[in-house]
């Protein structure tokens, strides 16, 4: 009996740990913490009103994810990726989407409702450029869905697991890119663009189409970067 209340309570404890993990990465993604901000036990203990157990087990995944970084004798601080960084994620993420569509684009989707899929996002940017646009997060979530689908129909998994890493730290920057003025709408336009080429078998166009659509975003980086401190900084005081 003992062991197997020894086994509820560290399944109850792993519980508390991934549900502060997936809470904390949520606010770290959308900037609710400036660089450098300090997480303490004892605060998350009260936010959370945990344990620290499961509060440390928390911190050390983020950690190990690069979500956070543990300090000499200061805990553990919030790591948010610099201009640079954020570049640098755009560059790869590049690199694996104009791989993927050059692939969708020679030889077709190769999962078993690729075809499905790429139908059914026509069906959702067309409906979007029609008039039934949505708000920044919703689009920026639609978006995210859009080359992620593209990567899938690849069939590659592991291009699609890499893709989805770099997505993640890349959402905010998109909730704010389309916050733009006619940002959806370009978007749609590029989307569908970036399809017509695949179904019509034109692994250079749909490149072409593809760099557009993600050069457009990575331009508006510096402003993001700004927008996303002053986001950060606000929440803070």
């Amino acid at each position: 009996m003992m062991i197997q209340n020894d086994r509820i309570a560290k399944g109850e404890a792993s519980n508390l740990s991934s549900s502060i993990v997936a809470t904390l990465k949520e606010q770290i993604i959308h900037w609710h913490y400036p660089p450098e901000h300090r997480l303490t036990e004892v605060e998350l203990c009260k936010k959370f009103s945990v344990s620290r157990s499961p509060v440390r087990e928390a911190l050390r995944v983020l950690a190990t994810d690069g979500f956070v970084k543990k300090m000499p004798n200061r805990g553990y601080v919030v790591k948010q990726h610099n201009i640079d960084e954020i570049v640098e994620l755009y560059e790869v993420r590049l690199a694996l989407e104009l791989y993927a569509v050059e692939c969708l684009a020679k030889r077709g989707p190769l999962n078993k409702h690729g075809k499905e899929d790429l139908v059914k996002l026509k069906q959702t940017w067309t409906g979007l450029l029609n008039g039934s646009f949505k708000k920044a997060e919703e689009l920026a979530r639609l978006d995210t869905l859009f080359h992620e689908t593209l990567a899938h129909a690849a069939g590659n998994k592991t291009l699609l697991r890499h893709l989805r890493t770099i997505n993640e730290r890349l959402m905010l920057f998109r909730m704010i890119d389309f916050d733009k003025a006619d940002r959806a709408e370009s978007t749609c336009r590029q989307h569908l663009e970036i399809l017509k080429h695949i179904a019509t078998k034109d692994p250079p166009g749909a490149r072409a189409a593809m760099q557009q659509n993600i050069d457009e975003g990575r331009n508006n980086v510096h402003t993001a970067i700004k927008d996303a401190l002053a986001r950060a900084y606000s929440m803070k005081t």
